[in-house]
């Protein structure tokens, strides 16, 4: 049996988390002049190029990273694989501030912006030919789910508190939501599979304008492979980190059984990438001297580095080799998405996209209040299992 998850403790407003606050700062003047000044005034988005940095990495490789919580619940509860109980929590949080930070980025993206608050509720007005609404509405829908899967650390931590309401109340809620969250689970199994498939069915909307190195028929399951292999790398990132920062115990044979289960998921996505593109005859645009071929073999050798540095037991009990095999692979999904939705997109010859200042400002400064989010949770409420007793006391 897991043990009891409990808070990690110690100081919040560190000498780190105080520069995170200084860069998120800067990131919250820029997005209050966005909000003020338009599209055209403060990013390098045009006609052509109408998704930028905010779509393509704070949306569709931030929600992927974010899906480690996703990757989790199937072991745990549609494999039964018990023993990965106490990542659960651990992810779930990753998941849940990931996935609100792209919901501001697609808030920060959308031109008339003050009308955003209608799209769920004018469900009259919906075209339900529609993939990016189906995307839209997942996306909104998986954030509160996973909101809701965190409300039982919150709840257990209001229980231990001072008497007063919120310890009333969070007696009385626990068991509801306690028997609830089956159903909350299956929501949040249900929702990532729906969106990151979607996400796929964009670009292949785009027809010819999509390099034929990246468009397939098979954008959807790649779409998907890939968030689950990037959701368990995230994981493994975080547990990594948190051994190192926190003081934990390590985890070494539980990733390891765990980079075991990744292995079928990355060689599918490899087989399926280059099978597809040997089959279609469409291979041998990767040996024309271009960018689109040279961002194809640099995200096609990151994808493969896993497969061989996870290949044996040893290697995979090997907590530098976990490490580094789950950087590669977060930059492989990452650069895979990337290049889909920026690098191989071609609007036309003469339509050219870099992001401006602002734009890169904000996502650093979304970036800097995610990690602010992750560390002020874990330190004050219980979501990491089997830390030292000296790290959870504070």
């Amino acid at each position: 049996m897991s043990e009891r998850a409990q808070r990690l403790g110690g100081p919040i407003f560190t000498r780190p988390v105080r520069v995170l606050i200084a860069l998120f700062a800067v990131g919250a003047i820029l997005i209050l002049w966005r909000l003020a000044a338009g599209l055209g005034a403060t990013t390098a988005l045009s006609d052509g190029y109408p998704w930028g940095l905010w779509i393509a990495f704070d949306v569709v490789t931030g929600t992927a990273l974010a899906c480690g919580g996703y990757f989790i619940a199937i072991l745990v509860y549609i494999l039964n694989k018990g023993r990965y109980h106490p990542m659960i929590r651990p992810a779930i949080l990753t998941s849940a501030l990931g996935y609100t930070m792209a919901g501001v980025s697609v808030f920060l993206d959308i031109g008339r912006w003050w009308l955003a608050w209608k799209l769920p509720l004018f469900f009259w007005s919906w075209n339900l030919r529609s993939v990016l609404l189906e995307v839209a509405l997942c996306i909104m829908a998986y954030t509160f789910v996973v909101w809701l899967e965190l409300t039982p650390a919150f709840l257990e931590r209001f229980r231990e508190g001072p008497d007063g309401r919120l310890k009333r109340f969070s007696q009385k809620a626990y068991p509801i939501v306690d028997k609830s969250l089956i159903w909350i689970i299956a929501l949040g199994l249900l929702l990532p599979t729906m969106h990151q498939s979607s996400l796929g069915s964009l670009m292949l909307l785009t027809g010819p304008k999509l390099h034929p190195l990246w468009q397939t028929p098979f954008l959807p399951l790649l779409f998907l492979l890939s968030c689950i292999a990037m959701g368990y790398a995230a994981v493994v990132f975080e547990s990594m980190l948190a051994n190192l920062l926190f003081r934990r115990k390590p985890e070494t044979d539980m990733l390891a059984a765990l980079s075991r289960a990744m292995l079928p998921v990355l060689a599918g996505f490899f087989i399926l990438r280059i099978g597809d593109l040997a089959t279609s005859g469409r291979l041998s645009l990767a040996f024309v001297p271009d960018r689109y071929a040279l961002a194809f073999w640099l995200e096609t050798v990151l994808i493969a580095m896993p497969l061989v540095l996870l290949a044996s037991a040893a290697q995979r009990r090997d907590p530098g080799n976990l490490f580094r095999a789950a950087m590669i692979m977060m930059l492989a999904g990452g650069l895979y998405r990337f290049n889909t939705f920026l690098v191989a997109y071609r609007p036309g010859e003469d339509v050219h996209y870099f992001p401006s200042a602002p734009e890169l400002l904000i996502t650093g400064g979304l970036i800097a209040l995610e990690i602010i989010g992750y560390l002020v949770i874990v330190k004050t409420f219980p979501i990491f299992s089997g830390m030292p007793r000296r790290a959870a006391q504070g």
